[in-house]
């Protein structure tokens, strides 16, 4: 791959996304290639998935503007259509998904941390919908991840006005889960994320992953028997039989 970068380690991998000239700016190359990275990474079942940029700017600073700006209609939904693919292939994998923002995370950056499961951030780390400054909207699910993370009136204030927001403002409203002081901290702290998430079961993991992201779009009364249903799928599965045999023997489950 020309633009990403993927790092299999164990049952963790790392994607980077490697475009520091013109600050990972997405393009259609490159969500095919994150695409490609997705794809690799599931059948090579990776349990955690880092997702960051290279360079010290930023994580992705946006959409590469040089290729929207001679776009037609009919070019620019497919463009759309492209980023939405693989945003919710993102969203949808089996393995857990952790964004590492440090620094710009504007547009297709912030996009791409809203579609992903966990998110960390630096305390120098920006966020921002500016697309309204070029006469467009967001168009990689950016005005509805957003709202459904925020809410309709914080969402509206970030993207009506294109501002940005920093770190501490977004934790605060639960979109980044923790906020670290440098790339070094970051980077162990995710790691040790990723350590517990590997202790626990994999199934049960990406089964709550599902309940969490499918029953959410779901009336609660709804969302409530799916979790049953999948709760009751668990049982009798060697994972789960193990989990519990563990507990009550006081040892440590082998997943």
């Amino acid at each position: 791959m020309e633009f990403i970068n993927l790092n299999i380690e164990g049952k963790n991998a790392s994607l980077t996304i490697n475009k520091e000239k013109s600050l990972n700016a997405l393009n259609k190359k490159v969500l095919e290639e994150i695409d490609h990275a997705i794809e690799t990474a599931a059948n090579e079942e990776v349990r955690v998935l880092f997702i960051e940029g290279a360079g010290e700017k930023a994580f992705v600073a946006g959409a590469d503007i040089s290729e929207m700006v001679n776009l037609k209609s009919a070019e620019a939904k497919k463009f759309a259509e492209l980023g939405h693919k693989v945003f919710s292939k993102l969203e949808s994998a089996k393995f857990v998904t952790i964004a590492r923002v440090d620094g710009f995370a504007l547009g297709g950056g912030f996009e791409l941390a809203l579609a992903c499961d966990v998110v960390y951030a630096t305390e120098k780390s920006k966020f921002g919908l500016p697309e309204v400054g070029l006469g467009l909207i967001p168009g990689f699910g950016g005005t509805q991840r957003l709202s459904r993370s925020v809410g309709i009136h914080t969402a509206k204030a970030i993207t009506l006005s294109g501002d940005m927001v920093d770190a501490q403002f977004l934790h605060a409203k639960g979109v980044v889960y923790k906020v670290c002081k440098d790339l070094e901290e970051m980077n162990k702290e995710t790691l040790s994320y990723a350590k517990r998430i590997e202790t626990k079961g994999p199934a049960a993991v990406s089964t709550a992953k599902m309940a969490i992201q499918k029953g959410f779009g779901l009336k609660v009364s709804e969302a409530l028997i799916l979790e049953q249903q999948e709760f009751a799928l668990l049982f009798g599965t060697k994972e789960a039989t193990e989990g519990m045999k563990a507990f009550t023997e006081k040892r440590k489950a082998e997943f």
